[in-house]
């Protein structure tokens, strides 16, 4: 099963738009964990149990897992989704953008070390640093489209023959790059209108959609104006607001993930239509 097929299973399965972000801080793990050597695959572990029927996607993001040396709890992790949820897609979020022989050996770390289902990618350096993602035909490759932090307008808006840089992009993807119907598109929760915008550019192309939760995006606008006409088509997704509902990393962080991704789940269903 490819990414997309799996992605529309996912939605159905779990009648969820939510994707859950894998963001692990040591400093905000519950005390038991908080120094133990594993303890980021039992943090994580707990997270995906507590949420993997709430959920239509997991996103781990690598940054956290390098940062700290602990690329081979990445691979445990990993391991552990594709063993047990393997009907859950899995998005590593690596943002990866560089020329074609190196955007290989980033298709290669993605997909054959991790065995993710699709990975984040930067458009900035052209089709040429994007296309090798594309020999693995049954993963998904998704770019960065209109970003989500407030930053991104520097370039994004920029005038690029009439029409600013992000809707480019999205046509660029959508009509000329998406030849294996495996591509999706980044945008950012925080700017409805241009979610909007991208949905009706790209007809029912995935979006993966952070931006809400910590970073403050509005569920009802996010859904109104992302959805497809069969009220799907988004991976909306929640990170720290959801594995750190236990501000002072209780015990019991693992139940109040599980809270709130089902309060997030359900606050999304009621505007699917």
């Amino acid at each position: 099963m490819n990414f997309i097929d799996k992605l529309n299973a996912a939605w159905k399965r779990n009648d969820s738009l939510l994707c859950v972000g894998l963001d692990p801080d040591t400093a905000r793990f519950p005390a038991h964990l908080r120094d133990r050597p594993d303890g980021i695959v039992e943090f994580c572990k707990a997270i995906i149990d507590a949420t993997a029927d709430l959920a239509c996607a997991f996103k781990p993001q690598i940054a956290y897992f390098a940062a700290l040396g602990a690329e081979d709890q990445l691979e445990a992790i990993c391991n552990y989704l594709r063993a047990t949820y393997p009907h859950i897609p899995l998005i590593l979020d690596a943002k990866r953008g560089d020329i074609g022989a190196t955007a290989h050996q980033y298709a290669r770390e993605a997909f054959d070390r991790y065995g993710a289902d699709a990975v984040t990618v930067n458009p900035y350096m052209g089709f040429d640093s994007v296309e090798p993602y594309m020999a693995w035909k049954d993963r998904g490759v998704i770019v960065l489209c209109r970003t989500s932090n407030a930053g991104g307008s520097d370039l994004q808006f920029l005038d690029v023959g009439g029409q600013p840089l992000y809707q480019h992009v999205a046509r660029l993807v959508a009509e000329k790059w998406n030849r294996n119907g495996q591509c999706a598109l980044v945008v950012g929760a925080t700017f409805p209108e241009e979610l909007a915008q991208v949905r009706a550019i790209v007809g029912d192309m995935p979006l993966l959609v952070p931006g809400i939760g910590a970073q403050g995006g509005d569920i009802e606008a996010t859904v109104k104006s992302g959805r497809t006409a069969a009220g799907a088509g988004m991976m909306i997704n929640s990170s720290r607001a959801i594995i750190y509902a236990q501000p002072q990393g209780g015990e019991d962080f693992a139940a109040a993930a599980r809270r709130v991704a089902t309060e997030t789940r359900d606050a999304i269903n009621a505007h699917r239509g």
